[in-house]
């Protein structure tokens, strides 16, 4: 991309393609934000930059099963609202996983790994609690430490969100101590979350996270010189937000997390969405972006900019002089994934088993990712799918795949995913009828099992023991897929697909879901054979 005098100004989202509920932690000149990832292994991305202005991954910690085990774990369950945190030279991770969504109950376990460095490797968990979710901890200066979290409460009279929980945590005995105290009890905006605590002049300040994290989501503001309250809500309202602006072009702003740089200026990290314009859905699901933040003459935390609705472009003169970090993606670039390493390349993820060799190997053939058909596309189990998140509104993927199903119950194929219940696929399989053959599958979002077969009876013949490329072109709600025998003469069929589908609000409704789009690779063998397909390679390519 051409360098313009705009390569100052930090464009939001700053992490683009579904990075929710960020932490951000400064070590010395370096910042580190962790992201949830839910369903999605491994756990918690975490990204790292030395200028507050770009960002790098850097690595998904929570990486073994003592760590973090997800089969089984329903659509946005899993890893929910990590924070990160330091103190004399250990990081402290704290998370959720959550094994139940749907009801008046939620299954809501917390747990808190540490490390001398952020690369790992992370302490075997500590389970601490269950009563709620969103944890954080918080380091007092006397050296105590403070564990906080939401209250969820299944009782019918009232609203699920009861407040936010303060706790001891006694870092010798690795456990809570003392009793559990509610601090406070959110706001008209109700749904009250995401707690940290910080400490400045005589006040603690308590941030939460309310009104749901759909449209009406809000950062708000406490405060009190006694640790465990009563605190008083900030006067004005919300530090952030976009509920009464439907225009902004970023929306959902909310679940934030306050840092101060060591010349003392102050940033806000929060989620927030970009709705497809002219529709209220948000293919990239909640993405993390980035404010200055200022204090008032009465000490109260407010937008630099004035107001609270979240700037999309933020001039951020990099603290002190601090040399940059490697530059955010460019929206012109083509990335191009090839299988001839150690590992996956880092921004791929698979679902829920921290057994990666179940599903996929990178060495059975060398420079191919091979793909071990598993159960369904909509399993909630052991799914061999393999995927890189959607960061813009269009874009083309394309992969070449070498499959030689036997039957109809062997499928493979690239796949554009949201969860089990919302995807488009096309992909390989076999039948009498036909023989070897591409087809189209989609789930539309309302029931698992309610697959649809675009242009089933025109289904595309394929010869034996022939690669095949295969592409998707996404152009904001638009999706078609296209398929070539020698990647250079390329077929288009001719069934136009909703990609906006592939988003948190559509399907059972907003803010039911918590990820966002993927697009990649699978593989499925439902007689249980795990008859294999191989990948040669993936691109991805900005279209925006």
């Amino acid at each position: 991309c051409p360098a313009t005098s705009r390569c100052a100004m930090v464009e939001n989202p700053t992490l683009r393609g579904f990075n929710p509920d960020p932490s951000i932690c400064r070590v010395g000149e370096d910042y580190f934000i962790a992201t949830s990832t839910f369903e999605w292994y491994p756990g918690i991305q975490i990204h790292h930059s030395r200028d507050l202005r770009s960002w790098r991954f850097l690595n998904r910690p929570l990486n073994r099963p003592d760590l973090l085990n997800l089969v089984g774990v329903p659509d946005s369950c899993g890893v929910w609202a990590p924070c990160l945190t330091w103190r004399d030279g250990v990081f402290f991770l704290c998370y959720t996983v959550v094994t139940r969504f749907d009801g008046n109950f939620k299954d809501t376990h917390n747990y808190l790994t540490t490390s001398s460095s952020i690369e790992g490797a992370w302490s075997e968990p500590i389970y601490l609690n269950s009563g709620g979710f969103d944890p954080s901890l918080y380091h007092a200066e006397d050296g105590r430490k403070w564990w906080l979290n939401m209250i969820w409460d299944h009782r019918p009279d009232r609203s699920f969100f009861r407040g936010i929980a303060l706790q001891e945590y006694s870092q010798a005995e690795r456990r809570l101590v003392g009793k559990r105290k509610l601090i406070f009890d959110g706001s008209d905006f109700d749904c009250t979350e995401g707690p940290h605590l910080y400490h400045h002049d005589d006040y603690y300040y308590l941030m939460t996270a309310e009104g749901g994290t759909g449209y009406e989501h809000v950062v708000t503001m406490a405060r009190s010189k006694n640790i465990e309250g009563p605190y008083e809500l900030d006067p004005s309202g919300p530090v952030v937000t976009a509920f009464d602006s439907p225009d902004h072009p970023l929306q959902r702003a909310g679940h934030g997390d306050l840092l101060e740089t060591a010349d003392g200026r102050f940033f806000l990290v929060h989620l927030c969405s970009r709705p497809l314009p002219g529709t209220r859905r948000s293919p990239m699901g909640r993405e993390t972006a980035i404010q200055e933040i200022v204090r008032d003459e009465e000490g109260w935390f407010r937008l630099a900019s004035g107001g609270r609705l979240p700037l999309v472009e933020v001039d951020i003169d990099p603290p002190g002089s601090v040399p940059s970090s490697m530059g955010n993606r460019q929206s012109c670039e083509t990335i191009e994934y090839e299988f001839d390493t150690d590992g996956l390349p880092d921004d791929f993820q698979w679902l829920r088993t921290p057994s990666p060799r179940e599903i996929f190997s990178l060495d059975a053939r060398p420079g191919f990712l091979r793909l071990y058909g598993r159960e369904s596309i909509g399993s909630l189990c052991y799914q061999a799918l393999v995927a890189r998140r959607q960061e813009h509104f269009s874009y083309e993927a394309e992969s070449a795949i070498q499959f030689e199903p036997e039957h109809f119950q062997q499928m493979a194929g690239l796949v554009c995913y949201y969860n089990s219940s919302k995807f488009h696929y096309l992909y390989i399989s076999s039948d009498i009828e036909v023989g070897k053959h591409l087809a189209v599958m989609s789930c539309e979002g309302e029931q698992l099992l309610d697959a649809t077969f675009s242009g089933y009876e025109n289904r595309v013949a394929l010869p034996e023991n022939q690669e095949v490329y295969l592409r998707v072109t996404v152009d904001g709600q638009h999706l078609l897929f296209s398929w070539s025998l020698d990647g250079a003469a390329w077929s288009e069929l001719p069934h136009e697909l909703d990609a906006s589908l592939l988003s948190d609000e559509a399907g059972k409704g907003e803010g039911a879901q918590f990820t966002g789009a993927f697009v990649g690779m699978c593989c499925q063998d439902l007689a249980g054979t795990r008859h294999a397909a191989d990948f040669s390679y993936f691109s991805y390519r900005a279209l925006d």
